[in-house]
């Protein structure tokens, strides 16, 4: 057995599960106060830019809302979170890549479950575009002491999503502008019954409609349903 692997299973005999982990639980208590108490102000920001019409569908994340959002965490929903956190165990995940990382919230669970997978070389590839959320991932990563389950690749994802280094089990999209590019980066390294989770598809149907298009195509292999959590999540297996 791999030696830090043995170690790491010797320092979890008593947390086999997320919610035994008294240490990350508390962090993320706070990191979903604090994703929450932005709501308001998030909510406030789009009823203001619909008002004055200034929102350009089809260049719907321009400079000015780019500049807004580059300090909001708009962290994924905690029984979301704690949903992948359950897929990702019943894959026993190996390799789990997050499309739209942000400030590194859903990536904790999505780390939690490979660690708690206890497998060899266990990661969670993440990527995300905005320097100042990933500075801020990577410390909640060391403070939750789960940074070697982690690479977080800074950029635009359909270059850093280009090279996955091997089979994927379990993906998270939540980035709802490059949804499908993501996905189209990643699909080729899917197993046959890895997941594909999309976040917030029912939100706006027209923003997912090439996403939707493509993982209904028969040629691409994906079986797909729509949970229902708030704001839709779209659960797709390679088949």
């Amino acid at each position: 057995m791999h030696a830090g692997l043995s170690a790491r299973r010797e320092d979890n005999l008593d947390m086999p599960s997320l919610l035994n982990d008294p240490k990350l639980e508390a962090l993320l208590d706070r990191l979903h106060a604090q994703s929450d108490a932005q709501v308001d102000e998030t909510d406030a920001y789009f009823a203001r830019r619909a008002q004055e019409g200034s929102l350009d569908y089809e260049n719907f994340c321009d400079d000015d809302m780019h500049d807004f959002l580059s300090d909001k965490m708009v962290a994924l929903d905690r029984d979301k979170a704690e949903f992948c956190y359950q897929l990702c165990r019943s894959l026993r995940a190996t390799r789990v890549v997050e499309a739209g990382t942000s400030c590194g919230v859903s990536t904790l669970y999505l780390a939690a479950a490979v660690r708690d997978n206890e497998v060899d070389n266990g990661v969670v590839i993440g990527t995300e575009h905005e320097p100042r959320k990933v500075e801020f991932a990577c410390q909640n990563f060391r403070a939750a002491g789960l940074s070697e389950f982690i690479e977080l690749r800074e950029g635009d994802l359909r270059q850093t999503l280009q090279d996955i280094g091997g089979p994927v089990d379990f993906m998270l999209v939540d980035i709802w502008d490059v949804a499908l590019p993501a996905l189209d980066r990643v699909a080729p390294s899917l197993r046959p019954g890895a997941i594909v989770v999309c976040d917030n598809t029912t939100v706006d149907a027209d923003e997912y409609r090439d996403y939707f298009e493509f993982v209904n195509h028969p040629s691409n292999r994906f079986c797909t349903m729509t949970v229902p959590l708030e704001g839709g999540f779209e659960l797709t297996v390679r088949v």
